[in-house]
């Protein structure tokens, strides 16, 4: 999703440069003769010239020459007339008003193309007109239409879409900024618009009124004040009334925001060869990545002063780190993928292959919606509560009407399938990693009752979707590099093949046969020799970074177009090279022959990280719309600045990630182990020796998330997707008190 979204927004100023040709020199674009420029620097001070055109304004003047006067026109007249007198009167409320306008951009050469003028001002108006009513400010930011303006000169300018910031009185509406503006750039520069150019959408225009709360929002405070309230007074009741921890009520210590959060915080630092912990490390870095590539997404698309650079910025190398961010994606398929085999084979070798298939489901169901069903509640209704500036709303990933009609696809998980447009831009993730756990006991049974020949049609099956993307890709003309998620020329860019399970499993199949593979040597020591493992390790680093820098050549920016048939292979490939690469990785940390790359992947410090990955990913697009529709002045773009913007964002992404963590993951996953059948903590029998699993066990669900004692956080994969919940530790012990835990 970072690559995807990457593509279709952070070129919305500079896409002539593609129409025009991008071997082109840039500055050559932009030439502008004088007289042109002339014509430009009239509308500089477009306050100043609106407001002594209209010294004398008329019912006519607000409305089209196409329509009568209503009901809001006549309304909006009184006030306009209010705010000419005031203007003539001196009245500072109504200078206010035109000092909170923008203008034409300083630097629009430079690609500064947004002017917001001063948003509080304007939304700060409230003037008392005699008793009747308030006189109120409106904001709204206005179309500059340089298009016609410039004629056929102007080259690169023609195209750009220049905004700069308005204020009304609040009874008018964008219709009727529409008529003014056209009629004052008619009297101005002689310009005459046509009836399709629209100057102000009502979509811009915000005032200082707020929406009352309607049934689902105060539905929404109330769940999480309660919720607030019980995690309050159970952590009361912990800290001061309970001396030993142990002996604290297991219905209060799934509460207590104290135990929780000791259980988060606790980290390992012995090494255990039962743990898989290099798989923090892996985890904890894809999240970042993703997080620092929707940050770039939200850099690029500011209203930044420097947007030009942006094109020299995409013609560099590290442009594809950040463009190729999906592979964080593919990275936490493969890690699902991993676990989704190597835990339940375990324990289906202790139980003579049996599984509570009905349980497996209900557990993976009630482990992963609570948090997205919170965080639709938040997206839809406290976020709006809690956001405000010029362009919020009107962000990158903010589009509520798509949550209003589509919310219930995504808490069943079939939203990339049922619904064109997904409510929560990154939980398609979470409906393909469902829809691969559902068919994962028929390839856990496969691989059980015929070993490796049962492996070997997992492995047909992985490159048998394969070939179906590579077909379809050539066939349909589907491009996933160029065309923003797969629409061909004929499609109208409607196909999003990122989307779909059955062109995403790739990742996934990979890591399960890698599980059997670690299933099948568990307990094995695999001596390697030197060469061996630096052959391991030039070919695991050569597939990742093949993944990340092949397509340098090819792209938006670049010189070169990559044809079809090539892109096919690249893409269906890649999704196989990638995990590939990381199975080395983690083989290589297990066996002891990491080096640095253990010691990095394995620290301690990635443990509570790990833990809260899953609130991480779910909330941190929240954080960045939030911060990026606050956004009161312009910007400016550099990788440096969207580090800066990273860091405070990734900051406060995690503060909230820890207290839904708090709030409602950790609550909600013991409530859970308490409630479900065969998912009470037994307790341990003492000074006794291992047990095989008892009949009763064999029907228990196999549970990937709960290996070890405290609460396990899901964690996200992503492209702008989230995660499903991964262990942060992986027993390989294979005796019979182990295998009795896995079914327990």
């Amino acid at each position: 999703m970072v690559r995807i979204r990457l593509v279709v927004l952070f070129l919305c100023g500079l896409a002539l440069a593609s129409a025009l040709g991008l071997d082109l020199d840039l500055n050559q674009d932009l030439e502008l003769d004088v007289k042109d420029y002339q014509r430009l620097n009239r509308l500089r001070h477009l306050s100043e010239e609106f407001f002594s055109y209209y010294q004398n304004v008329t019912v006519e003047d607000l409305v089209p020459e196409t329509r009568l006067p209503t009901a809001q026109d006549l309304q909006c007249y009184a006030q306009f007339a209010q705010l000419t007198a005031g203007l003539l009167s001196g009245e500072l409320w109504a200078f206010r008003m035109i000092d909170s306008w923008g203008s034409i951009p300083a630097g629009i050469l430079k690609g500064h193309l947004k002017d917001l003028g001063h948003y509080d001002e304007c939304v700060a108006i409230e003037q008392t007109v005699a008793s009747s009513y308030t006189f109120q400010g409106k904001y709204c930011l206005a179309q500059l239409p340089l298009q016609q303006l410039l004629g056929n000169a102007g080259g690169m300018m023609r195209m750009l879409n220049v905004q700069t910031a308005v204020c009304f009185p609040s009874a008018c509406s964008a219709t009727n900024m529409d008529t003014l503006l056209r009629r004052v750039f008619k009297q101005l520069i002689g310009l005459e618009l046509s009836d399709n150019v629209n100057l102000v959408s009502e979509s811009t225009c915000k005032t200082s009124e707020k929406e009352a709360y309607d049934a689902v929002t105060i539905f929404t405070i109330v769940l999480l004040s309660v919720f607030g309230a019980v995690v309050g007074l159970a952590t009361l009741y912990d800290y001061f009334l309970c001396s030993d921890p142990k002996k604290l009520p297991p219905i209060l210590k799934v509460f207590s925001a104290r135990a929780n959060s000791r259980a988060l915080f606790r980290v390992s630092t012995t090494s255990n060869p039962n743990v898989i912990e290099c798989l923090h490390g892996i985890r904890c870095m894809s999240l970042i990545w993703v997080c620092y590539g929707h940050d770039y997404i939200i850099g690029i698309t500011s209203p930044n002063i420097n947007l030009y650079d942006v094109y020299t910025w995409a013609k560099t190398p590290f442009m594809d780190v950040i463009y190729e961010g999906v592979f964080a994606v593919d990275t936490f398929f493969f890690i699902s993928g991993l676990l989704v085999a190597m835990v339940p084979l375990r324990a289906m070798e202790r139980a003579k292959g049996k599984l509570n298939i009905p349980l497996m489901y209900l557990h993976r169901y009630l482990r992963l919606t609570p948090i997205v069903a919170v965080s639709i509640l938040i997206y839809l209704k406290v976020l709006p509560l809690v956001g405000d500036g010029p362009l919020y709303g009107n962000w990158n990933f903010d589009n509520y009407d798509n949550c209003n009609d589509n919310w219930y696809w995504t808490l069943i998980y079939i939203q990339n399938y049922a619904a064109d447009k997904e409510c929560l831009a990154h939980t398609w993730y979470l409906a393909i990693d469902m829809q691969l756990y559902i068919i994962a006991p028929i390839l856990l049974i496969v691989v059980y009752k015929w070993g490796k020949k049962g492996a070997a049609l997992v492995l047909l099956l992985m490159l048998g979707l394969a070939a179906y993307l590579f077909s379809i890709m050539v066939i349909n003309n589907y491009s996933l590099l160029n065309g923003g998620g797969g629409g061909g020329p004929d499609s109208g860019g409607s196909t999003d093949l990122s989307h779909y399970t059955h062109t995403r499993a790739s990742g996934w199949l990979v890591g399960f046969l890698f599980g059997y593979f670690l299933h099948s040597i568990r307990g094995k020591s695999i001596k390697l020799n030197r060469p061996t493992v630096w052959v391991g390790w030039i070919t695991s680093l050569a597939l990742l970074l093949t993944c990340i820098f092949a397509m340098y050549p090819y792209g938006i920016g670049k010189s070169k177009t990559l044809p079809i048939l090539n892109e096919a292979f690249y893409v269906s490939l890649s999704r196989i090279a990638w995990p590939l690469g990381l199975s080395w990785v983690v083989f290589a940390c297990m066996q002891g022959y990491g080096g640095l790359a253990n010691s990095f992947l394995t620290s301690p410090l990635w443990q509570p990280l790990s833990k809260l990955s899953f609130c991480v990913y779910m909330g941190h697009l929240f954080i960045q719309n939030l911060n990026g529709g606050r956004t009161r002045v312009n910007t400016y773009f550099s990788n440096y600045d969207i580090m800066l913007r990273f860091w405070q964002d990734f900051g406060f992404s995690v503060l909230l990630a820890y207290v839904l963590y708090i709030l409602i993951e950790a609550p909600c996953g013991g409530l859970e182990s308490l409630i479900l059948p065969n998912r009470r903590p037994a307790p341990q029998p003492k000074l006794q020796p291992p047990v095989e699993a008892s009949p009763e066990a064999t029907q228990a669900p196999i549970d990937v998330e709960k290996q070890v004692p405290e609460p396990v956080a899901p964690l996200p994969n992503t492209e702008t997707a989230s995660a499903p919940p991964l262990e942060s530790k992986i027993d390989l012990q294979t005796s019979g008190d182990t295998a009795a835990k896995a079914t327990s």
